[in-house]
């Protein structure tokens, strides 16, 4: 008898998956909202259509990678094709049936740059998720920002990562109070992330970061722009103190250690910043072995240093701020695990932001129909109402339920 994972995946490549079925696809009616914005879009990358025999248009190729987004069954670019030859799909999106090739050929054809215009509409649409005591959206938008690594095929020879393989890094901006990831940037795995942000920063934003982010520089561009940032600093960074503030009792119970008004730096051939603030906040470290050559950075010490541009903001205030960086790592993990973004369905750089930036407008739509930030649980409500397993009853009394809870 034959046996052993050789034999087990030649018999699971020779087993066809089943055809998708009409009875299987439901929810159509949530795409109600971003339907006539995506209509715009129909003639983009027909310029070259001149006998006008275009079948598929990047509003219909983008409403197939949201149904693909939305539901289990369909998690590849086959399955994508074979759900477009349903009669209930082009009916509901608009859509012909389109060909393997023509799926292919739209990540080439259709421009990421149009979807960023619908990110901003729905963007507006969305209110505060989230709150945190002594800040308002008045005093500035609070973003966090970091980049998260993809593996990519062999193929991708414009990722090239490492000696031994491929990857691509996403660049994401995520909006703190919203809840929901604003813009994602596609580079190479080794373009540096800081470069990244100093070439996209915006005005009127508090940019919560990382010690990887600290650059005296790049901070100094961020106030340059009109913004202010809230960014932890290595243990070891040299500064001298100008003013010691004198702590509150509030502020000692919610662990900060100190307060001071510094000139952060020690190399005067390098950027200095002058008067601004650090705040020490008591943590406790996560215990695990440290390497010195691992990943996640040098060993966590007892107390964080954060540096911030803000002195009208409570230093305890300062420390919830970035407490909450945490949830871009969240929605990283949401990114890649729910939305199935670890599965790159194209291989050029255009193609693969077309897929972010609409996995932007997934988390944004969930966020509109259940008026909170997008979660594991409620994606499966609401996947399984694309199924046909939930009605919609259940998924309207799932989402009265979190307004409720919220």
């Amino acid at each position: 008898m034959r046996e052993g994972p050789y034999y087990v995946l030649m018999l699971s490549m020779s087993i066809k998956k089943p055809k998708i079925k009409e009875s299987q696809l439901a929810g159509f009616k949530y795409f109600k909202i971003v339907n006539k914005m995506l209509r715009r879009l129909n003639e983009a990358g027909c310029e070259r259509d001149r006998a006008g025999n275009r079948i598929l248009h990047m509003d219909e190729y983008v409403s197939l990678l949201l149904l693909y987004m939305f539901n289990p069954i369909c998690d590849s670019m086959r399955a994508i094709q074979r759900v477009s030859e349903l009669k209930k799909v082009q009916k509901k999106l608009g859509a012909a049936r389109a060909s393997l090739g023509s799926l292919s050929e739209a990540s080439t054809v259709f421009d990421s740059e149009l979807l960023k215009n619908i990110i901003q509409e729905l963007s507006l649409k969305l209110p505060s998720v989230s709150k945190i005591d002594g800040f308002d959206d008045s005093k500035g938008i609070l973003t966090a920002v970091d980049g998260t690594v993809i593996e990519a095929v062999g193929k991708m020879a414009w990722a090239l990562w490492q000696t031994d393989h491929n990857a691509i890094k996403v660049h994401c901006q995520y909006e703190i109070l919203r809840g929901i990831p604003v813009s994602m940037d596609v580079t190479d795995a080794n373009s540096s992330e800081t470069a990244v942000l100093a070439s996209i920063l915006q005005s009127n934003r508090i940019y919560v970061l990382d010690r990887g982010y600290a650059k005296y520089a790049l901070l100094e561009e961020i106030t340059n722009v009109k913004s202010s940032f809230v960014c932890r600093i290595r243990d070891n960074a040299l500064y001298k103190v100008n003013e010691d503030k004198t702590l509150t009792d509030k502020a000692v119970k919610e662990g900060i250690v100190f307060d001071k008004t510094v000139n952060l730096g020690g190399d005067p051939k390098r950027v200095i910043l002058n008067n601004v603030r650090i705040v020490a906040v008591k943590c406790k470290p996560s215990g695990r072995k440290y390497h010195e050559k691992g990943r996640g950075g040098p060993k966590q010490g007892q107390v964080l240093l954060i540096v911030t541009d803000r002195f009208d903001l409570e230093p305890e205030t300062i420390a919830a701020i970035y407490k909450h960086r945490w949830t871009i790592e969240i929605y990283f993990r949401f990114f890649k695990h729910v939305l199935g973004c670890r599965h790159l369905i194209s291989h050029n750089k255009n193609g693969i932001e077309i897929q972010v930036y609409v996995a932007i407008i997934a988390c944004m739509l969930i966020s509109l129909w259940t008026g909170g930030k997008p979660t594991k649980r409620t994606y499966e409500m609401i996947c399984w109402n694309f199924m046909g397993l939930a009605d919609d009853e259940e998924l309207d009394a799932h989402i009265a339920g979190l307004k409720l809870h919220k």
